[in-house]
């Protein structure tokens, strides 16, 4: 069982791991209750832990997202590059997945946009964060939009 005021996963006893080169962030996050500084500071942040499609390994990643309803809306954008980020990759394979947004954990599962939700849920998010609007133009794929659904029950 977690310590209090520590994030309890539904579906692990113990946290993911974070992705390479997040380590700073998701300490922050953590620590602090879903607050980080720095770049961050102002955006809305979740924590999304995806299992490896490669290597098995579950990696959390910090993710700016908008709310829609009772999901959570992100996107591929991997600051414009013509790959998508290995996060997207590794929920094309196994969505199931867990979502961290402040303190609460819980399982989820990952679902890449229609075209004509795509649509409405892009706009939504670049008026939130305009820097997507330039991931895009710097790119020749589309940035996908993801969205999060929380499952009642764990799936594993």
């Amino acid at each position: 069982m977690p310590a209090p005021g520590t994030i309890g996963l539904v579906t692990t006893d113990e946290l993911a791991g974070p992705s390479r080169g997040q380590e700073g962030i998701v300490a922050e996050f953590r620590a602090r209750g879903g607050m980080v500084g720095g770049y961050h500071a102002t955006m809305e942040l979740l924590l999304l832990t995806t299992t490896g499609a490669r290597t098995g390994q579950r990696r959390a990643v910090p993710l700016t997202y908008v709310p829609d309803g009772d999901r959570y809306v992100v996107t591929a954008g991997n600051a414009g590059a013509d790959q998508n980020p290995a996060w997207y990759y590794n929920i094309l394979a196994d969505p199931d997945v867990t979502v961290e947004v402040g303190r609460e954990a819980f399982a989820s599962v990952a679902v890449i946009a229609g075209e004509a939700e795509r649509a409405a849920l892009y706009d939504r998010f670049a008026a939130a964060y305009p820097v997507l609007d330039a991931y895009q133009s710097q790119t020749r794929r589309q940035i996908p939009v993801v969205i999060l659904t929380r499952r009642s029950w764990p799936s594993r």
